[in-house]
Formats: structure tokens, sequence, C-alpha cells
């Protein structure tokens, strides 16, 4: 599917028009064509409304519902996250064009590598058996670093497979089809275990979608007119892999594919959740680690989010500008149970860092506090609308630069009602 572009309407020549007329119109319709990066219109279609009407009254309610007929545009501050997968394929060319199509201007390919190693998009190195048919597929499925085996319900035993990039060659990788990452851990068979996808999601585009190398996907990406997010994901083998491929030949492969596509660096935000990563673009790749991204998940661990914060200045202090913990860590409720930025937040601020979150979007209905991603705010969590109002605060008062959706129109619609 490819995304229409606005081409320059030539007016028509009078007859009584000259040749010369003719030829320098025409050569300044193509100038002016040549000069114009690719456009495409954004379709939101109808999840932002229906958000907007489920919001308790109030002034951010009334101010996006006089958004509501746009004119909508692409925005880098909304981020396509594996492109997007509430509804599509994660990390399929199905996925990205649909992300475009909602305005995302940031795409996202989490890069792994082959057993050829070659790049690719996919979450994780070792996730093709609950992302694509991959078991489906005897021959590569026999190459798996675990085969499946079926549930045991005597036991109690879940069923259990492993497939991984690097288990096979990336000509074998570019014949699977991407699916919704699921599986049934109670399956007794290969068809079932493909199954389980969760009921907020559809298999509704889940029919074969199209996987990509990593350098597949910067050509998509050029053509959309979006800007780079690439994720080096963290190896599921040991490095140095096959003897001699290191991580730091790994993260440098990342760039260099940027550089053979002629990509200019302003465009790439290479982002990891390994700090090493980082730094080594900071230090050997500087046009492109100056706007590298530490995703941090520090604050995860136990007692971590106490130390993420204190670190911060020395986070900086190694030439870091943008740092991304989710949503979750930027945000809490003061004593009036009102929505305000962290202690991260105020600390990230003063540190002189910026700051990206994920992920919008991947929790499915909010009734219930919304789970991982809201939980430093979930006792005011309670309709699916308060997605705007975790936005809002994370948009004009943490200010961050950017929000990863998992359906990326919710940010778009948020961004131009705010001209972000």
């Amino acid at each position: 599917m490819s995304l229409a572009h606005r081409f320059v309407t030539r007016r028509s020549l009078a007859a009584t028009g000259t040749l010369l007329a003719a030829i320098a119109l025409t050569l300044g319709a193509h100038a002016e064509h040549r000069s114009r990066a690719p456009r495409r219109s954004v379709q939101l279609g109808p999840r932002p409304y229906y958000l907007v009407e489920d919001m308790q009254p109030g002034a951010l309610k009334e101010r996006l519902e006089q958004c509501s007929e746009g004119p909508f545009r692409p925005s880098a501050f909304s981020i396509g996250h594996r492109g997007a997968p509430l509804q599509f394929p994660e990390h399929t060319r199905e996925s990205y064009v649909a992300a475009a199509r909602m305005g995302a201007g940031m795409l996202e390919c989490d890069v792994t590598f082959t057993s050829d190693r070659e790049l690719v998009c996919r979450h994780s190195q070792c996730d093709l058996h609950t992302t694509t048919n991959i078991l489906a597929i005897p021959e590569l499925a026999a190459k798996c670093s675990v085969p499946f085996t079926p549930a045991d319900p005597a036991t109690g035993t879940p069923a259990n497979a492993q497939c991984c990039t690097s288990d096979i060659t990336l000509a074998e990788f570019k014949t699977l089809c991407g699916k919704m990452d699921a599986f049934d851990p109670e399956a007794s068979s290969v068809e079932e275990y493909l199954g389980g996808t969760p009921s907020f999601r559809t298999d509704l585009y889940s029919t074969c979608g199209t996987v990509l190398s990593h350098a597949e996907s910067i050509q998509l990406f050029s053509s959309l007119g979006s800007q780079f997010t690439p994720e080096l994901k963290a190896p599921s083998v040991p490095m140095p892999f096959q003897g001699d491929y290191t991580q730091e030949a790994y993260a440098q492969q990342l760039i260099d594919e940027y550089r053979a596509a002629q990509v200019p660096a302003s465009k790439v935000f290479p982002q990891s959740f390994n700090l090493n990563d980082v730094t080594y673009w900071v230090e050997q790749a500087p046009e492109f680690g100056q706007q590298a991204v530490f995703l941090d998940e520090r604050v995860d661990a136990p007692d971590g989010y106490a130390a993420a914060v204190a670190s911060l200045p020395d986070i900086a202090a190694l030439g870091v500008r943008i740092v991304a913990p989710p949503t979750w860590a930027l945000v809490e409720l003061d004593a009036a149970r009102r929505i305000v930025p962290s202690s991260y937040a105020r600390e990230a601020r003063t540190a002189g860092l910026e700051l990206i979150t994920w992920t919008l979007e991947r929790s499915g209905p909010l009734a219930t506090g919304g789970g991982y991603y809201f939980q430093s705010i979930a006792p005011v969590i309670d309709r699916d609308g308060d997605t705007f109002e975790l936005l809002d605060v994370l948009a004009r008062e943490v200010g961050v630069r950017g929000v990863f959706s998992d359906w990326p129109a919710t940010v778009t619609y948020y961004a131009n009602c705010f001209g972000l």
C-alpha cells in the first residue's frame, strides 16, 4: 500500500502559448516537486473522538472538542510504537503504514539480528514464536532454539516454544508472516498456540503481515516522510556472537545502515536500554549520539526508582541528552489527587535532560486503573477518556518531546490540538 503524494498541478497552457513558456512551466513544476518532502493526508479514525467523548467534563475536554475538525498533520510528538500494534501485527509494513496514516511523525524499528548477522525489525531476538507463523512452517520450526511442546494439563505445564531471529537467515526470516503478538499457554497444537490474542486487540488485520529488515524499514519510513527511532535490542545469545560479532559492532551496524541510506543524522533517534550502547553512539557516532535515547527501565527494579532519579545528573554528564522512562515514572498524585510531574520528571529537567516516554494505548480498557503504565496514578484512572488526562500532563507539565503509542491517532489528535 503506498501513501498518496501531493503533486504539482500544472496550469493548462493557453492555445496561444509559446513552446518556450511551456518548457519553462514544466521545468519549474518538476523543480518544485523535487524540493517538496513527502506529504500524506492524516486520517485519525473514530478512536480519538471516542476518548474525548468519554472524558470527564472540564476545560481539557472542551479544548479537545474544539479541535475535532482539524486540520490534522503528522507530528514528531506522535511516535508509532512498533507501528500501530493495537490492531496491526507489530513491526510489519502494514503496521507502520497504518501508524503513518494516523500522523505518527516518528516510527520505531526495534532492531535485532539473524544468524547471518543481518538486522531486522523485531521487538525481541527470541519472539518469532509469538509474533510470526514460524511454528507453522516445519522446516523453520525445526531450527527453533526450543521446539514446540504442547501443554500438559496433568502436570499443569504450559505450552512452550522459543524461536529466535538468530536461529535463521535473513532470507528465511523474509518468508515469515507477522501476526499479533500472542500465544495460548493451554494449547495442545501449534495452531492453538498461535492464537491467544488479547480481547482488546484484534486479528482482523493479522492475515500475513510483511516482516522487514532494518534496511527495508529505513526505505519505507523515508517514503512516508517519517523520522526514525530504532531501538537496539539486547541480544538473547552470548556475545560476541559466532566468536567475533561484538556488541560494539552490532551498535555500529545500526548506525552504518542509516549512513548507507544517506539519512540525515538529525532525523534519527537511536535508542537502547543498555546505557553502554548509548554512550558508544555519543562517543563513536556523535552526529547520531547527540540525540540518542536512553530507555530507562531501572525504575522497575526494587528500590530502583530512587536510584534512577538520583543518577540523572550522572547520566547527563556522560553526554546523554534524552532519557525515556515509562509513562508512570513521570507522573504522580498530589495531596488533592491531581496528576502532577514526578520527582523523576523534575530531576530530569534540573539535569538538563529531555524526555520521551512509553507507551500509550497499550493498556486496553482503563476502568480498573490502567495497569502497568498508569500504576502511579491508578486511584484516579477509571475511564478510557483518562488517556487524554495523562497525555495532557505529560505534554504540558512534564514537557516530554514525544510519546510512544500503540495507536498513534490518539497522540496525533492531541498534538495537533495543542500545536506540538
